[in-house]
């Protein structure tokens, strides 16, 4: 939370109630992502006034200054930031049960060397399949 409140400040955003309880219950969610529908009820549960407007505007914002990550395949789905020291990062996402496993490398120089003389401006690599525990849960029904 505390590294949460210093990049708002270092942004110049104002640390309301409402961002710091925002903040607050998208930090249970680092190695899952959580549909925006989900984050809305629950910001209507505590403030039944609050427009979509300023929630989605409020996730941009937190996207945009590396609090939280959209997914990639589905921008409905957000996830609080796994790793502020390195925001440039992939992830591996569990087709069966949802878990995000950070991934350290990031391969886009395999990429480059195969466009000579071309400009790259962005890339963005999820990796799907089966985490170990669902592969596992897997190999015992069979």
């Amino acid at each position: 939370m505390e590294k949460a409140i210093e990049i708002l400040k270092e942004n110049n955003y104002k640390v309301t109630k409402q961002r710091t309880d925002l903040i607050n219950y998208l930090k249970n969610f680092t190695i899952y992502y959580i549909s925006i529908n989900d984050i809305v009820d629950y910001m209507r549960s505590l403030y039944p006034g609050m427009s979509n407007n300023t929630i989605y505007r409020n996730l941009k914002e937190f996207s945009d200054i590396g609090l939280v990550e959209y997914q990639e395949k589905d921008r409905t789905l957000v996830k609080y930031q796994c790793d502020f020291k390195h925001r440039h990062h992939h992830h591996f996402v569990c087709k069966n049960c949802g878990r995000v496993t950070e991934l350290k490398a990031c391969p886009i120089e395999f990429f480059t060397d195969q466009l000579p003389g071309y400009t790259v401006e962005g890339h963005a690599i999820e990796v799907y399949g089966l985490c170990a525990d669902c592969t596992k849960k897997l190999k015992e029904q069979e």
